[in-house]
């Protein structure tokens, strides 16, 4: 999709007339360039209509369209959460109307005088509409993407949106707000891609190629493990989760070093199993279609990395993805076995499908050798974190309060939300094993998101706990995202179906303003 500032409309573009209040439509840049009675049939259409908030596609008496979108405002308040579904519905109605060059006006989608966006409350007038600028780019890339590899073109073509003209001032600002926001909206779709690849075509092994293709085309290295250098390493998780499959795993190094030179780097670490039949523990019939979606974390840490290198972001960045299948063999792991991992403790596999903390705990503990500043990982780890938060917002635990709130910040700013969960050291008891020192899964069906999450923590924290002779020894702030609640897209997101691209956005946001 072209998108582009520009000073006046362009007679091929249809405009779109985002109106917040019936009353208003008169002012309004696109109107006021209509003609007598074009702005009537407009003026009776807007009378007539009694709806709150619609989206429609007319044909105007000159023979011209123009899409109307009318939103409701709350005493003169517009939530940067409406103001993001708004920017995806006018792609999402542009394309169901066969319409392929728009033209908005980036004044329609500032703050009202007299309502600041609060989470861009802090920025400058200008800093706010560059801000509002790369997010409309981002959110108009995202409605415009709909996953069809493997379906035939129709000879129409597909339903997309070729140039969306942006109506503003077309200073130098603008135009590279516009520029990232697409970049990163490619990147995020790059990413829904990877995570719609049907399992039995992204195995560990393309998931590895697509790393290193990001890596050449974006600017940062890549490394991949096979299977004999991840068993010398001792990574026991991996192999363990890894043996019931015919596809080999894979642990994928990425590398981007821009910051200052020795400063610690940003560690993402991503779940790459792409297919989980659940292993021995075979999932339900209903559950198991999905799951070639089961490395979106890993997809997630790839396409931030290419996201942050193409945005030329001074940060030291490394990412993780252990990737493997989950399948039910003749040599598949048990339950009942005792998985020795990269640092030396043992992980007693009480459930098959409990594997993605499996394969994470070799991974966090990698992670260590960069000594980081920070440690986040990203993976569709829990079932239960979508049943106790629905499908609008992933599960966040941190332990890092400040941190947890930049990015939960971070989340608001750019419609990829987070909700906080407890980490407690009182949930460690759950997860306590008989015969070796950790139990996959909890002792009870409750809280599983929680004590999933528990478990990883006990990967990550410091095996040294005594004083030194200046101070305690200090933990690696560690953040973990558990995106399963936002694997795939609900109606009212106004997305494509399929991967949502879950924390892509928030990440590359959190880490572009990251101290």
């Amino acid at each position: 999709m072209n998108i582009q500032l520009w000073s006046k409309i362009k007679n091929s573009s249809v405009p779109v007339l985002f109106l917040k209040n019936k009353g208003k439509a008169k002012e309004h840049h696109f109107f006021k360039l209509l003609s007598e009675g074009d702005k009537n049939y407009i003026g009776r259409f807007l009378n007539k209509n009694s709806d709150d908030e619609f989206s429609r596609s007319l044909l105007l008496p000159s023979g011209k369209k123009a899409i109307v979108i009318l939103v409701k405002e709350n005493k003169g308040k517009f939530p940067l959460r409406k103001t993001i579904i708004s920017m995806r519905r006018i792609i999402l109605l542009a394309r169901k109307e066969k319409i392929k060059d728009i033209a908005v006006n980036l004044n329609d989608f500032l703050p009202t005088t007299n309502y600041k966006l609060p989470s861009f409350a802090d920025a400058s007038a200008g800093r706010q509409t560059e801000k509002i600028a790369e997010l409309m780019a981002t959110q108009f890339e995202l409605a415009n993407f709909e996953f069809n590899t493997y379906k035939t073109k129709p000879k129409t073509g597909w339903l997309s949106v070729d140039s969306v003209l942006v109506i503003s001032d077309e200073n130098t600002a603008l135009k590279k707000a516009v520029a990232n926001g697409k970049i990163i909206g490619e990147e995020i779709n790059k990413a829904r891609a990877l995570s719609n690849t049907p399992g039995g075509d992204m195995t560990p092994q393309k998931l590895a190629e697509a790393a290193v293709k990001s890596g050449r085309a974006s600017g940062f290295k890549v490394k991949v493990l096979n299977e004999a250098q991840i068993k010398k390493l001792g990574m026991g998780g991996i192999i363990g989760v890894s043996k019931g499959s015919a596809e080999r795993p894979r642990f994928i190094i990425m590398e981007y070093m821009k910051g200052k030179k020795g400063e610690k780097p940003i560690a993402l670490v991503g779940k790459g199993v792409t297919f989980d039949t659940g292993g021995l523990n075979l999932k339900p019939s209903s559950y198991i279609y999905e799951m070639h979606m089961d490395m979106s974390g890993g997809a997630a840490v790839i396409h931030t990395i290419a996201a942050l290198a193409r945005l030329k972001v001074k940060k030291n960045i490394v990412g993780l993805v252990p990737a493997v299948e989950n399948m039910p063999s003749g040599s598949s792991y048990h339950p009942g076995d005792l998985l020795k991992t990269l640092n030396g403790k043992t992980i007693e596999v009480l459930d098959t499908d409990a594997e993605g903390r499996v394969i994470l705990a070799d991974a966090l503990e990698y992670s260590k050798k960069y000594k980081p500043e920070l440690v986040i990982d990203i993976a569709t780890l829990t079932g239960a974190a979508m049943a106790a938060l629905g499908q609008r917002a992933s599960a966040i635990f941190s332990t890092d309060l400040k941190i947890e709130n930049e990015m939960r910040e971070a989340g608001e700013k750019t419609g990829d939300y987070v909700w906080p969960l407890p980490l407690w050291e009182e949930y460690e008891e759950e997860i306590k094993g008989t015969f070796g020192d950790f139990a996959n899964v909890g002792k009870t069906r409750y809280g599983g998101a929680i004590t999933g999450a528990v478990f990883l923590w006990q990967f990550i924290k410091s095996d040294v706990r005594h004083e030194t002779k200046d101070k305690k020894q200090k933990e690696i702030p560690w953040v973990h995202l558990d995106i399963a609640p936002r694997m795939t897209s609900i109606e009212s997101d106004s997305l494509a179906k399929g991967a949502a691209g879950a924390s892509i956005g928030l990440l590359i946001k959190f880490l572009r303003e990251f101290r």
